[in-house]
């Protein structure tokens, strides 16, 4: 009887342990936050940026105040006057 029960545990399949999904991890040059800072977007939002303030012209002629090199889709963002 004690044969016949480790023969039937034996042929039972053994469920593997799935392994949680892998969560992707930021590249290292984006978690390095050296020489930026934080500034007003004219919209409203704040905005971390690594370059230099600039004065670029605008649609009518006159000149806007932008912070280059910013994280997110656009590389120039008008700034709070």
């Amino acid at each position: 009887m004690k044969a016949l029960t480790l023969a039937l545990l034996l042929c039972l399949p053994v469920p593997k342990l799935a392994q949680p999904p892998r969560v992707p991890t930021e590249h290292i040059s984006q978690r390095i936050r050296k020489g930026g800072r934080w500034y007003f977007t004219a919209s409203g939002h704040a905005v971390y940026c690594y370059g230099p303030v600039m004065f670029v012209g605008g649609a009518q002629g006159g000149l806007k105040r932008v912070a280059t090199f910013c994280q997110g889709e656009r590389p120039m963002v008008p700034l709070k006057d």
